[in-house]
């Protein structure tokens, strides 16, 4: 007969069942994704779409993104009723936490464009 997991667990020493405890929590606060975010918050694409003022198939958009831009994500994590935190973890260095990384900017602060660079088609 085949056991259960809650038997193989119970066999093993109590400070090994509470690292797979403590693992187990870990594991628990990650997350897939932007769309299981929408889902732990309880919100609808719908309503994420009518505080982004973007239409629901946008939103389904941007949680299918693999790449995006931070105002845009830090946009929807506020939509679900977040706060988006970057933090920087460098060896040898306690955790740093990036400020205004991702904020839109006003025109005022604003950086002005880069200048175009025409580029001359190679002589054939």
């Amino acid at each position: 007969m085949a056991r259960s997991l809650n038997d193989m667990l119970a066999d093993l020493p109590p400070e090994r069942q509470a690292g797979v405890e403590a693992r187990y929590q870990e594991l628990k606060q990650e997350i897939e994704g932007l769309r299981e975010l929408r889902q732990i918050a309880g919100k609808a694409q719908l309503e994420i779409a009518e505080t982004l003022n973007i239409k629901q198939p946008s939103v389904s958009k941007i949680e299918k993104q693999a790449d995006m831009y931070l105002s845009t994500l830090r946009s929807y994590v506020e939509a679900v009723g977040g706060k988006l935190e970057l933090v920087v973890k460098l060896p040898h260095h306690p955790a740093l936490h990036l400020q205004h990384l991702g904020d839109a900017l006003t025109d005022e602060t604003q950086p002005a464009p880069a200048p175009r660079v025409r580029r001359r088609a190679a002589a054939s």
